[in-house]
């Protein structure tokens, strides 16, 4: 089992990344923006989860306190605050066709509880971008929750959210 990596080093991977399959419409600050703005999405979902808070608590909490901070030396201020939101009601509100979507992408006789819930937190994020953010390319959404995957995960992991999210791709996007 490998150690997971650094947010700083995901965050490198992601720019690297982003350079070959960028946003057309975004600069490459908009880009690292988003970047941390699902990162921050992912954490939101799964401090909803644990700690039983509602959407909009959870938001108001990372505007108010969470995006003045950082992770190790990664400035969570940069993040682009509008689609955290937009990230963490869509979830929220299309939860249950996201998990659908999800779990027919599970190995046989898996259900998404099952799952550790940071991967669940990862694989609906990615997800909801994958079914309702047409403009944002499969490739980048792909690449971007692969790399937050490896910062929590080793490569099994990453691979797993990978296949998974390739699944909900194809079938959202055709």
């Amino acid at each position: 089992m490998t150690e997971p990596n650094s947010v700083a080093a995901v965050m490198a991977q992601l720019a690297e990344a982003q350079a070959a399959r960028a946003e057309p419409s975004l600069t490459s600050r908009q880009r690292r923006a988003r970047t941390i703005a699902r990162l921050a999405a992912v954490q939101a979902l799964y401090q909803m989860e644990l700690a039983g808070e509602g959407v909009e608590t959870v938001i108001t909490e990372f505007q108010t306190h969470r995006f003045d901070a950082d992770i190790e030396g990664e400035a969570l201020a940069e993040a682009d605050e509008d689609y955290f939101g937009e990230i963490v009601r869509g979830v929220i509100t299309s939860q249950r066709a996201i998990d659908t979507a999800v779990t027919k992408r599970l190995a046989s006789g898996w259900r998404l509880e099952r799952l550790d819930a940071t991967l669940r937190a990862l694989l609906r994020c990615g997800a909801w971008e994958l079914m309702e953010q047409p403009a944002t390319p499969k490739e980048v959404v792909l690449d971007e929750y692969v790399e937050l995957a490896k910062a929590f995960f080793d490569e099994a992991e990453a691979r797993f959210v990978n296949a998974a999210l390739d699944g909900v791709a194809r079938d959202a996007r055709g």
